[in-house]
């Protein structure tokens, strides 16, 4: 896998597709350009998890995308994944490093320039920003000001990607702003056609913020 590219970042979320399987609107997603894919599933027992995870691998990896692996450090493992993301309640950042190896992704979702310091100091490679904006995936999300969001910018030096209610209303609100790209949910998944939702946020992402 090249040099990862977090432009356009999508994390799933089944009870938010509009229309088809939740493997056919990300299909439609990648068609329409995103770069990066986290499969995020808080229901699914492991075996079916386990399974949905190699089903998204081998589609992701058509479109040379790398496929993430939200919080389950087993089904990373298991399936091969390019990265695993665990947010602060999760499994530290440091402990999965550990098992995960040197040679994979590892995201982590931070509120705070501490937990951004500590997370680049445990090996992260990149780090989640928000919630910028009060979002229905996350509703218990404390939104994040701009004025903690450029203190992440000066601490750290790992790529940061924004997430949290970001559309093509939203986006352009960050015009500017050093980081490497946005994660959606709903802007792509939610739309009926999840190939034009990509198309349209990948060029919007390019304009404002230069990715």
């Amino acid at each position: 896998m090249s040099k990862p590219d977090y432009a356009l970042y999508l994390v799933t979320d089944a009870s938010c597709v509009a229309a088809d399987s939740l493997l056919a609107a990300v299909a439609k997603a990648l068609a329409g350009g995103v770069t990066m894919l986290q499969l995020r599933e808080k229901e699914l027992a492991s075996r079916a998890f386990y399974e949905e995870a190699l089903a998204m691998k081998q589609l992701a990896h058509q479109y040379h995308v790398p496929l993430i692996i939200n919080d389950r450090l087993d089904i990373a493992l298991a399936c091969d994944a390019d990265g695993l993301h665990v947010g602060q309640q999760d499994l530290p950042v440091a402990a999965a490093r550990r098992l995960l190896g040197p040679d994979k992704l590892i995201g982590a979702s931070v509120q705070t320039v501490a937990e951004a310091i500590q997370a680049q100091h445990d090996g992260a490679d990149y780090l989640g920003v928000g919630a910028m904006f009060a979002t229905a995936t996350k509703p218990d999300a404390l939104p994040v000001s701009r004025e903690t969001l450029q203190g992440i910018c000066e601490a750290v030096s790992v790529p940061l990607v924004l997430i949290g209610g970001l559309n093509e209303q939203t986006l352009p609100a960050f015009k500017g702003e050093p980081v490497e790209g946005v994660a959606v949910v709903s802007a792509i998944l939610a739309n009926p056609d999840p190939k034009h939702a990509a198309q349209k946020l990948r060029q919007q992402v390019k304009a404002v913020l230069g990715v």
